[in-house]
């Protein structure tokens, strides 16, 4: 009888469709533990923080909160933001308050054209794109540095600073993490996205760093472009693209063009990595609380479930993550499809299907071999 591997996962559902997809992912993961046979098994806990709660309670994360995450082994997040609350508190009371603390400074956004899903893009049609955009996840544009001044001095005067930063530890870091991404793909090639010519500080010791790390991975082709280009080339010549390694801002912008490129932010997966694992790595869909059509069932889970796939890589269970991965794979290209794609299925039909095409991998492989 083999040990059971029991991983504890915080939960945290959030706003608007949040529930519904990590709902979604949840059933996935207890069917990757059914059709383990007992080799791994999810402790679920999850903790009830949301616009809501803050409304009630003046916070979005209790006294103690993170030390709870803490014992966990990785956090399950579904998106944050409401109308009642303005953004940048809901952001930095909950998502950015977990991801900066915990340190979890390697964001990693795959951009995946899934067979089935129509594409803006007309050279999907006929050319493999696949690419990783590895974010910078702790400082740049985002290190909440600055402030407002001088509104004492009348309507209109007064001045406020958000201030970017960028460290030579943190920029090196996040390259190495890329480098080494790049060498476990097949195209090894790290792009490096700038805007040196007109930052002249903090983007300039980004590309000094890039070409330094650069020198320890010959094997490893590069470039370096300016988020504009890169922005171009994303549409025009997305092909050339491998790992794509940016700031803060650069990147977040950026992995959102991707995966509407892909078909839709639906689509789009994410894992925020503390990469020493001194502290829980957070697993989210990027696509936000859509307020729009929350509680109405037609959320995409894809973009979750796929984030779910991102979290056994990281606990170390890539068979079942792939497994995941194929499922919808398996789905997409049967032309089982949620609105944003097209299609029609709501969000427990797109689930049940993925569902279904794990049980359906899982039996293929447990079939015996047919006798010669």
């Amino acid at each position: 009888m083999t040990d059971t591997q029991t991983f504890s996962i915080a939960s945290i559902p959030g706003d608007g469709i949040g529930g519904e997809v990590v709902a979604a992912g949840l059933r996935v993961l207890d069917t990757v533990a059914k059709l383990s046979d007992g080799a791994i098994a999810f402790d679920i806990t999850e903790y009830p923080w949301s616009s809501e709660h803050y409304l009630e309670h003046g916070h979005y994360i209790p006294a103690g909160g993170l030390d709870e995450l803490q014992k966990h082994d990785a956090i399950y997040f579904g998106a944050v933001g409401s109308a009642d609350v303005p953004d940048h508190t809901s952001l930095w009371g909950l998502r950015l308050a977990i991801t900066q603390p915990f340190d979890q400074w390697a964001n990693i956004r795959p951009v995946t054209f899934l067979p089935g899903v129509e594409s803006p893009l007309r050279k999907a049609d006929d050319t493999e794109l696949d690419w990783i955009v590895v974010r910078e996840n702790s400082e740049g544009e985002y290190a909440g540095m600055g402030g407002r001044n001088l509104s004492g001095r009348g309507p209109g005067n007064e001045v406020a600073l958000q201030t970017s930063l960028h460290t030579e530890k943190g920029t090196e870091r996040i390259i190495r993490f890329a480098f080494d991404l790049a060498r476990t793909r097949p195209v090894k090639k790290v792009s490096s996205v700038t805007k040196s010519n007109a930052q002249q500080y903090g983007m300039v010791l980004w590309d000094e760093v890039f070409a330094r790390v650069a020198e320890d991975y010959p094997d490893v082709a590069t470039e370096s472009v300016l988020v504009d280009a890169m922005s171009a080339k994303f549409v025009l010549r997305p092909e050339e693209l491998s790992v794509v390694v940016a700031s803060n801002l650069h990147a977040d912008i950026l992995s959102d063009l991707g995966s509407a490129l892909a078909g839709s932010l639906g689509l789009a997966a994410s894992a925020n990595l503390n990469p020493e694992r001194r502290h829980p790595s957070m697993f989210e869909p990027v696509h936000g609380s859509a307020p729009d059509i929350a509680g109405q069932g037609v959320a995409n889970p894809i973009g979750a479930i796929s984030s779910a796939a991102l979290m056994l890589d990281h606990l170390g269970r890539p068979a079942e993550a792939d497994a995941v991965r194929h499922a919808v794979e398996n789905v997409t290209e049967a032309r089982i499809l949620p609105r944003d794609l097209g299609g029609s299925a709501n969000t427990i039909e797109m689930t049940e299907a993925i569902v279904a095409q794990l049980e359906a991998i899982h039996a293929e492989a447990a079939a015996p071999m047919p006798t010669p």
